[in-house]
């Protein structure tokens, strides 16, 4: 049996489904998944909430089912948020130290980075992380200051922070079921928590988690969060491309590139169709596979490409030693793996979910991390209440898990 006390829930609401997890933890550490629960997502596009009107009934379809499954009440979540609006900011701090001494204490931490955070960020965006790079006294870098001695204490941050109103919609749609929102958390830095492992994020790892929707980006190296962002292109893009280049419905589409899909153009026999069935007013015909498998390849290769771009502006491809790890739910396309290897000429892999205790294969997907590393993210919280048996400052702990 489990201590209630102790359960997680963590939300995920994607372009494609919508996904709950519900898990426990223990004040040692285990962290053990107890239900899952799934619905289509309908009035979501890129990520974000287009149209709230059935969101709610599919909300509490996913959750009503995870509930189920664990045999518990679910009264409050850890929600993922994405989007185009979500970016990271470097930022600076810097605090004085007044006392006598000049010794460094936990309170001149807190108000070096609370002055870091002050920065100037777009009108209506709101932080949702700031995630600690590294402090600096009198100039010379340290990874720990407390219990240092100096006059000026600083602290080099990355703010990923959002647009206010659009992460409202997610957090107004799961409290119209009565339902609490412990906090919000960006998608890729959960996935991140599910799929990396300790040694992956101290050599420097790219992680790519490539949805319906999105594809979040995040780069960790000597255990620090150090770049993040969102490409508002997922395989929903790819399916509009087969709709266009192949003229077919989009279900069939879907299916196709289900069944048949592969991001690499040569993955076929000279010559080789497809035969596509009637329907929908369209006649029985057949399309070359070839072609078929071009037009994935083209729209993969182009969102890769893309991300490879931003990470050789932000200086962040010399630091990759542990190479790209692919998760999401479109990580499993034939040929992907190979692509992203031209892309990137570095080693590639899929991401396997290792954060779980006695987990059921069938919850080891790709497409879970996501829900998984928010049930992680909120775990940190409850493990410190139960080791503690008391109050503790949830910022500065959850802190702790993307940056010392």
């Amino acid at each position: 049996m489990f201590d209630p006390s102790s359960v997680v829930v963590g939300l995920e609401i994607g372009t494609s489904k919508i996904c709950a997890v519900v898990a426990d933890v223990t004040v040692e550490g285990t962290f053990r998944v107890l239900g899952l629960g799934q619905a289509e997502s309908r009035g979501v596009r890129k990520g974000e909430i287009v149209n709230s009107a059935e969101l709610p009934e599919l909300l509490r379809h996913a959750l009503k089912e995870a509930e189920e499954m664990a045999d518990v009440e679910v009264r409050s979540v850890w929600l993922g948020v994405t989007g185009g609006h979500i970016h990271g900011t470097y930022n600076k701090g810097f605090h004085p130290i007044a006392s006598d001494d000049r010794e460094i204490t936990e309170d001149d931490v807190e108000d070096v980075l609370r002055m870091a955070k002050a920065l100037n960020l777009p009108a209506h965006n709101h932080p949702i992380h700031l995630i600690r790079q590294h402090f600096g006294i009198d100039g010379e870098v340290t990874e720990n200051p407390v219990g240092m001695y100096g006059n000026r204490l600083e602290a080099d941050v990355l703010v990923l922070h959002g647009n206010f109103n659009r992460l409202q919609g997610a957090i107004r749609a799961v409290k119209s079921l009565n339902i609490e929102v412990e906090d919000i958390a960006f998608n890729g830095l959960a996935s991140q928590l599910a799929v990396l492992t300790s040694e992956q994020k101290e050599l420097g790892t790219l992680l790519l988690d490539l949805g319906a929707g999105t594809t979040e980006y995040v780069v960790t190296e000597d255990g620090i969060v150090h770049h993040a962002g969102v490409l508002t292109v997922g395989g929903d893009h790819v399916s509009q491309d087969l709709v266009t280049g192949l003229r077919i419905p989009l279900g069939l589409a879907e299916q196709l590139k289900v069944e048949y899909g592969s991001a690499s153009p040569d993955d076929h026999l000279p010559g080789e169709t497809l035969e596509l069935p009637s329907g929908n007013g369209l006649a029985a015909r057949s399309i070359n596979r070839e072609h078929f498998h071009r037009i994935l390849h083209a729209r993969l290769e182009e969102t890769l490409q893309i991300i490879e771009q931003k990470l050789a502006e932000a200086g962040m491809l010399g630091r990759l030693q542990g190479g790209v790890v692919l998760t999401g739910g479109c990580s499993q396309t034939v040929g992907l793996v190979q692509l992203a290897k031209d892309v990137f000429q570095l080693p590639v892999q899929i991401g396997e979910i290792h954060c779980v205790a006695g987990m059921n294969e069938a919850v080891n997907q790709p497409e879970f991390a996501t829900p998984i590393g928010l049930a992680k993210y909120g775990s940190f919280r409850v493990q410190r209440q139960l080791a503690s048996g008391g109050r503790f400052n949830v910022r500065r702990a959850l802190s702790q898990l993307f940056g010392r």
